[in-house]
């Protein structure tokens, strides 16, 4: 039987922030949003990324065990979205169980919460989920969907005690209204297996990729999120 094979953008090595300890990030080719302040906007396409099966996969992860299993990390798996392919992501969770490595997807949580979705999350041992804007009128118009579908994932997630690290990326007049973040904060407090709150302050450092790739920077001219932006946000998030 041939073996599964994924686009997969990029590689990283020695992740310190994409979940607990030391990370091997895998990179996965390929996102169904369109998110205005994307960063790595060359992992949109479907089509583009390498092609590497799981063995080749495992041989690159299995190089850096030594350094992050000590260190309680592991691999995240991230994107792009990730689950957009499933069943690679599934096949590489489950070989990297059975070697008791930490795994940790990393995803937008814009899914039905289908079986094979739910075997995947049964699998892994973290998910850090990127919730777009709890407003859903301001979710559409920065990443081309609503809210509603990764909102039930984390609910879901929450139902069955699976660790959740929960992201909101802070866009100056965009995602940082104070009657926003007190609803994220009672969405929060609605779920029981939340282990870290996360307030990531927005940056344009990916618009030279939008560029590169002939295409307008979508959230020209609005400011990056300052360390004051963010100390209020965690303030109202009460982190």
């Amino acid at each position: 039987m041939e073996e599964l094979k994924a686009r997969i953008h990029s590689f990283e090595s020695f992740g310190t922030v994409d979940g607990p300890g030391i990370r091997f990030v895998v990179f996965m080719q390929g996102c169904s949003l369109k998110c205005k302040y994307c960063h790595n906007r060359d992992t949109w396409d479907l089509c583009g990324g390498t092609m590497y099966s799981i063995s080749d996969v495992l041989t690159k992860i299995e190089k850096y065990k030594n350094y992050f299993i000590p260190s309680g990390g592991g691999v995240t798996i991230s994107g792009g979205e990730p689950l957009l392919q499933l069943g690679f992501v599934t096949e590489l969770v489950a070989k990297l169980k059975k070697e008791g490595i930490h795994t940790a997807i990393d995803t937008s949580g814009n899914f039905a919460l289908t079986e094979d979705i739910k075997k995947l999350i049964d699998l892994t041992d973290l998910f850090l989920l990127d919730i777009k804007c709890i407003n859903d009128e301001i979710c559409k118009d920065l990443t081309g969907v609503s809210n509603k579908q990764e909102l039930a994932f984390a609910k879901y997630l929450s139902d069955i005690q699976k660790d959740i690290w929960i992201r909101q990326v802070l866009v100056p007049g965009i995602t940082d209204k104070a009657e926003d973040l007190h609803k994220l904060k009672e969405f929060i407090s609605s779920l029981s297996s939340v282990k870290k709150v996360e307030v990531l302050p927005y940056h344009s450092m990916g618009r030279f990729k939008w560029e590169e790739l002939g295409f307008k920077y979508a959230l020209d001219g609005v400011p990056e999120a300052t360390s004051e932006d963010v100390e209020k946000a965690k303030k109202i998030l009460g982190i």
